[in-house]
């Protein structure tokens, strides 16, 4: 039941903030909120491929 929730929060903000408001939101926040968060989806999109890539037994 939680995780149902949670997939509908997640559909929830996809339909009523648009990537601009995202974009505006950082921006907001400032130049290094927007640079600590693009370092950290690098970084999560890297831990992503070494996961699915790495050595396998």
């Amino acid at each position: 039941m939680r995780s149902l929730a949670n997939y509908l929060i997640i559909l929830l903000l996809t339909f009523t903030l648009t990537s601009c408001d995202i974009i505006g939101g950082i921006f907001k926040g400032g130049m290094w909120t927007g640079a600590i968060m693009v370092i950290l989806v690098i970084g999560l999109v890297i831990f992503g491929f070494v996961k699915l890539l790495g050595k396998r037994d």
